[in-house]
């Protein structure tokens, strides 16, 4: 963090010191002499002979900055891992490609994933152990870290055969994850049958009493939120729509939910909305806001408009840069405390708002939102509304309009403060994927809710994008920090701001955006796309790395969404979209080419589909889609 990089700014710097990325910048100051990713660092590797320990996270995560503190800033282990190793530094929103073929390897040893990502591996990359965080020294029934690089370097240099062979098997496996089952009979019809089997998955899936899917951690799923809405307005089930409005009301009334600067954390650690990690990921953000407007569309709730402008006027506020683009993240932490920032006592509440509103009113606020002398975090307070505005009012004996003004002026005035507080730093690097959700979040929210601002901030990002983060060729780009373009595009770079592009499009201004869309897809057919396929039969779909880029011990096909849309679902979405703006029949056969490589996935893996079965929606019937239309 900014603060610790201060703290120790008499220090040496390690080869970090020359690039951008803030989480890389982050350990510019630790004794462990890492290298970034790129040639030297592997060339080094193989002439060393020496094996690679692999550290890979992000700017925001909190669990991250905890290990830095206690192992890479520890002198000791340091010198382990520079006499035995050679240390990798990779922030995963720089190289999602580096982030997901090693991730698959982890997942693959421990059934598990996370970050920070701890791997080893041989001089030529292939990864034979691995882990998240770990300890320095065993506790809470995890090895100690200090351990693991001692007694992997001692097996490297008694028994590399057998880690050689290990590497050896697990590469093959991890090559075998992105495999995608290709070939005649071998996929779903693509029907209103497949939504209709997918209804029934996720209505089981569901918690029906706190909303979302699933338990703790509980992540907030956008993509399959709106296909119960999808589902709802489809096939009349009104359990899909109770399901979607719970989700959407206890999120909103949750923890998770920034209830005085707006904005959503990135995922809770218990099923009741309540604690989150503090963390706020603008893609987060840009996938939820269209959820709470096809929310608004079907069932008319006034919180719904209210949350998206909450949302959306804190990325105006606080995570877009001058020229126009959105940043990254907000880190969780701040003064080395995770969530010090967001979280009240109940003597600092009261004291703040008997002052400035009355007592009446501190009492009404902490009644509404559950603030106790005890908390409900770590002794202290996560603020949140655990009961309905019309209970609130009810048990408190004011009218419900009057009871909503109160609570305005207690929710400002709170912000004030908080504003003076040390503020969690900020991760401002530009990311070309992250920034086309939000440009269509924002359009999308500008059409809906009849918001100009919103429309003139998408196009801001836009054009920022589209002047900036392109080669002389005009190839998209990654990222940016500094002005300063980073690395090639990846797919999601390509369909999420294909996307945006498209949504802006879709208005009467919007041909500056439409041209700029065919161009980018262009890309995305010649660059993405397997020479290999033979539609109907052998559908293709898309690589998530170009074809001319650096060659990692895997190449795959992005089918399954995490916390961010499958790239090929994301292609549909956008490919339907600029179908519709074009009437070109080659934008609809390579969106349903898409379709057909994944729907054995979508009836089988609804959950990881949210994002292809939304585009397999549209394109049954557009009626169906986003409150935008």
């Amino acid at each position: 963090m900014a603060s610790s990089q201060d703290s120790h700014a008499d220090r040496p710097v390690n080869r970090l010191a020359e690039e951008t990325s803030p989480y890389l910048l982050q350990h510019v100051h630790n004794p462990v002499d890492w290298f970034p990713w790129g040639p030297e660092a592997l060339e080094q590797a193989r002439e060393l002979d020496r094996p690679i320990f692999l550290s890979v996270g992000y700017s925001a995560c909190h669990w991250c900055h905890v290990m830095e503190r206690e192992s890479f800033e520890n002198e000791k282990i340091a010198e382990l891992l520079n006499r035995s190793f050679l240390a990798i530094k990779v922030d995963r929103e720089e190289r999602p490609d580096i982030d997901q073929v090693y991730m698959n390897a982890v997942q693959l040893l421990t059934r598990r994933g996370g970050w920070p990502m701890s791997v080893f591996m041989t001089p030529d990359g292939r990864p034979f152990f691995g882990g998240t965080y770990w300890p320095p020294t065993a506790s809470m029934g995890m090895p100690g870290f200090s351990d693991i690089v001692t007694h992997v370097a001692e097996a490297w240099n008694t028994r590399r055969d057998e880690l050689e062979q290990a590497a050896d098997e697990l590469a093959d496996a991890v090559k075998r994850v992105g495999e995608v089952t290709r070939g005649p009979g071998s996929g779903e019809p693509l029907d209103t049958g497949l939504l209709d089997h997918v209804r029934k998955q996720l209505l089981a899936a569901g918690d029906t009493r706190h909303g979302g899917f699933g338990n703790a951690p509980k992540f907030p799923h956008p993509m399959d939120v709106r296909l119960l809405l999808r589902c709802h307005r489809r096939f009349g089930d009104d359990a899909c729509l109770d399901q979607a409005r719970l989700t959407l009301d206890r999120m909103a009334g949750g923890g998770i939910y920034d209830q005085l600067g707006g904005g959503f954390h990135r995922y809770s650690t218990d099923a009741v909305w309540l604690a989150p990690h503090f963390e706020k990921m603008l893609y987060d953000n840009a996938l939820l806001v269209p959820a709470y407007l096809e929310g608004f569309a079907a069932t008319g709730c006034q919180r719904y408009p209210e949350i998206v402008r909450e949302t959306l006027d804190w990325v105006l506020r606080e995570m877009t840069s001058p020229e126009g683009s959105f940043y990254a993240t907000q880190d969780a932490d701040s003064e080395g405390e995770e969530g010090k920032f967001f979280v009240w006592s109940e003597q600092e509440v009261k004291a703040i708002l008997v002052e400035s509103r009355g007592e009446s009113d501190a009492e009404a606020f902490c009644y509404c939102y559950d603030v106790t002398a005890d908390g409900n975090w770590e002794n202290t307070n996560i603020l949140n509304r655990p009961k309905p505005h019309d209970q609130a009012a009810a048990a408190l004996g004011i009218d419900e309009g009057e009871l909503a003004t109160t609570l305005t002026m207690c929710r400002e005035r709170l912000l004030e403060v908080r504003s003076g507080r040390v503020a969690p730093d900020r991760d401002d690097k530009v990311l070309v994927a992250w920034n086309g959700m939000m440009i269509t979040a924002m359009a999308s929210a500008a059409r809906t809710l009849e918001e100009p601002r919103y429309r003139q901030a998408a196009e801001a990002a836009a054009r920022d994008i589209w002047q900036n983060i392109r080669d002389d060729d005009g190839r998209l780009g990654h990222s940016t920090k500094d002005d300063q373009p980073r690395f090639p595009a990846f797919l999601d770079d390509v369909t999420c701001l294909l996307d945006g592009l498209c949504e802006l499009a879709r208005d009467e201004q919007g041909d500056e955006f439409r041209k700029s869309a065919v161009e980018l897809a262009e890309q995305l057919l010649a660059r993405f796309g397997d020479p290999e396929a033979q539609p109907p039969d052998l559908p293709g779909g898309f690589y998530f790395t170009a074809d001319d880029s650096e060659a990692l011990i895997a190449r795959y096909k992005h089918t399954s969404d995490n916390a961010t849309p499958s790239g090929n679902g994301m292609a549909a979405t956008a490919l339907l979209k600029l179908f519709e703006l074009t009437a070109e029949d080659r934008w609809r056969d390579a969106a349903v080419d898409c379709l057909v490589l994944m729907s054995s996935q979508m009836a089988q893996q609804p959950l990881a589909s949210g994002q292809a079965l939304l585009a397999l929606d549209d394109w049954l019937d557009p009626s169906t889609g986003s409150s935008s239309d």
